[in-house]
């Protein structure tokens, strides 16, 4: 009888931070130890805690009845594989012992914090993400998968299905934060001249530090397809797409499998259910050129053309994939339907503020001690998910600000950290929800160069198809370049701003209309560092090398020759004991030298 299930937490994050290598251990151990007929070795997605794989979940049920208990393990290793299954063979005689006997395996258990990092969250559209094996429909279907669709299918109308979805307040997720039901009755009410008429998934997640979707698909890929058969349903389409970037290999493999294992299962294909409603699910591997994103651009690709917006109207409702009426909708969207369909619209509308129902998925990473993926509801703070759940910032360094949006959104100060989740709140500040990207910087970032960054990216992933977006991004990142390498000059910041106008009301698609946000909401909240950079020829944050200098002091230099091992130029110089000096001559201002002092005798200037 299996009385221990491991499962190993094998998302992208985990097979990086090397749960294959747990796992293969695992399994080679547990029957050496001759108890294969007691434990059971499976895979599980990611829960989130992304800071702390490899993660190794174990359920065990010592007496054979009740519940069973589950213990969680952390940053797993090759001798943590051998512990746990020493653990498990000395159980039989005197009882399972989470830290262990000797308390060896108490190393590998979270700590009290990273516990709160789950427990203060609310998950639904992750609600099965890091429990279950992505890659067993049967694990899916234990857990009510595929509960809601059996319920739309054999009780309900497609009206009524849009009503409950209207009730809950869902919006997309996917940035746009339209309301889904209105997408979905528009559809639904196009006539199509053929009878056609197709779902979209926009799986093609492009955002600098956004991993929300290839999360979902890779740990739970049942509830994107269950979500999106009820959207197929609704809308009366036949055939549906996953429009997935290519540069999620694992999440387009499991997501294959769970269409294979849907079909044979009765979900997927004709007659679904005995319904009489049929509908088909394919895979379009995008090549990842962020424009796609944008709808019309993504159904351009879809046609085989290549990636650039059309003009709207008319809307995807009425003339989209092959011009027949078609809803596009992402991941996380998707992922919220089944659990809306089978609790109530009312339940999730119950859940966040009068203007933003119910919850949101973030991928919280950059200078952050807990990062990961977290789903809070709607109404709560970004004080309350960066320091409350993520722990605030590491290295015991200050917060400066918090990139939401990604490079279609804004940086969000300190002083604003108390504003509320919410689109129009967000909004506000002059960010964008978007797709839950938030990137948390330290004041080690410099933000003049944080959005040289993303006008980098954004110019670079211009279609070109307007001339805004395709010169104006072009003008605005040269602007920026000058100011980070300390060429800045009078009046660059005033025509900053004037390009930032033009381009947002001249682009055609959202990425040149939100491309100038980082630049706008960084001089909005950090005039002072485009000051200095223009004016003073320095960087505040030491950041941007062309602004900074360094030197040694020689009182508090003790001569221990760690710098000049450390310089790849050579470019210092001195006796053991004695205060060394750097020729600024051959100094590449790597910085190499200051992190690597221990007297403080290394200053910037």
């Amino acid at each position: 009888m299996i009385r221990y299930t491991v499962k190993v937490g094998k998302g992208s994050c985990g097979v990086a931070a090397g749960a294959n290598a747990v796992y293969d251990e695992l399994e080679k151990q547990i029957p050496a130890s001759g108890e294969a007929e007691n434990v059971r070795l499976s895979i599980t997605g990611c829960n989130g805690m992304c800071y702390l794989e490899p993660i190794v979940d174990l359920y065990y049920n010592e007496n054979g009845s009740g519940a069973a208990r589950h213990v969680m393990y952390c940053r797993a290793d090759r001798k943590f594989a051998g512990l746990l299954v020493k653990e498990i063979a000395r159980a039989e005689e005197k009882g399972f012992d989470p830290g262990g006997e000797n308390g060896e395996l108490s190393a590998y258990l979270p700590s009290r914090e990273d516990e709160e990092f789950l427990e203060k969250q609310t998950r639904i559209a992750l609600r099965h993400c890091g429990k279950i094996d992505p890659e067993s429909i049967d694990e899916y279907v234990d857990a009510d998968g595929y509960k809601a669709l059996r319920k739309v299918l054999l009780g309900m109308t497609p009206e009524e299905v849009i009503e409950t979805v209207k009730t809950s307040g869902l919006a997309g997720r996917g940035g746009a934060g339209f309301p889904t039901w209105f997408k979905w009755n528009a559809a639904r009410s196009a006539k199509s001249e053929t009878g056609r008429k197709y779902l979209i998934c926009n799986a093609d997640e492009g955002d600098p530090g956004a991993f929300m979707d290839r999360a979902v698909i890779e740990s739970d890929p049942h509830n994107l397809i269950e979500g999106m058969l009820i959207g197929a349903y609704a809308i009366g389409a036949s055939e549906a797409v996953v429009y997935v970037r290519a540069e999620y290999p694992l999440a387009i493999v499991r997501l294959k499998k769970a269409i294979a294992q849907a079909e044979e299962a009765g979900y997927l294909g004709d007659n679904i259910l005995g319904s009489g409603f049929s509908c088909r699910l394919r895979i379009k591997e995008g090549a990842g050129a962020f424009v796609c994103g944008e709808e019309t651009a993504l159904i351009e690709s879809l046609e085989g053309q290549r990636g650039m917006p059309r003009l709207k109207p008319p809307f995807p409702a009425q003339k989209g994939y092959w011009q027949q009426p078609s809803n596009i909708n992402n991941v996380e969207t998707f992922a919220n339907v089944p659990w809306i369909l089978l609790n109530g619209g009312e339940a999730f509308a119950a859940m966040g503020t009068e203007d933003s129902k119910g919850t949101k998925v973030f991928a919280l990473t950059g200078k952050i001690r807990r990062g990961g993926l977290v789903e809070v509801p709607m109404g709560k703070t970004l004080r309350d998910v960066i320091f409350g759940i993520g722990g605030g910032i590491r290295d015991g360094r200050k917060f400066k600000a918090v990139q939401m949006g990604g490079p279609s959104g804004g940086c969000i100060p300190e002083e604003l950290l108390d504003t509320v989740i919410d689109y129009k709140k967000l909004a506000a500040t002059g960010a964008i929800m978007g797709s839950g990207g938030m990137v948390v910087m330290d004041d080690s970032t410099c933000m003049v160069e944080m959005a040289r960054f993303f006008l980098d990216f954004t110019t670079k992933e211009s279609c070109g198809k307007c001339v805004h977006c395709r010169l104006g991004t072009k003008r605005m990142l040269e602007i920026l370049t000058r100011i980070v390498n300390g060429e800045g000059k009078d009046g660059d910041v005033e025509l900053l701003e004037e390009l930032c106008r033009t381009i947002k009301d001249g682009a055609l698609c959202g990425l040149g209309q939100t491309a100038p946000n980082p630049v706008l909401t960084t001089i909005r909240y950090f005039r002072n560092e485009y000051d200095a950079h223009i004016k003073e020829k320095s960087c505040p944050a030491h950041a941007c090398r062309a602004l900074v200098g360094y030197a040694i002091d020689p009182d508090k230099c003790r001569g221990c020759t760690m710098c000049a091992r450390k310089c790849p130029t050579g470019a210092i110089a001195g006796r053991v004991k004695e205060a060394h000096v750097i020729d600024a001559g051959k100094c590449i201002k790597c910085g190499s030298c200051f992190d690597s002092c221990r007297f403080g005798a290394v200053v910037r200037k």
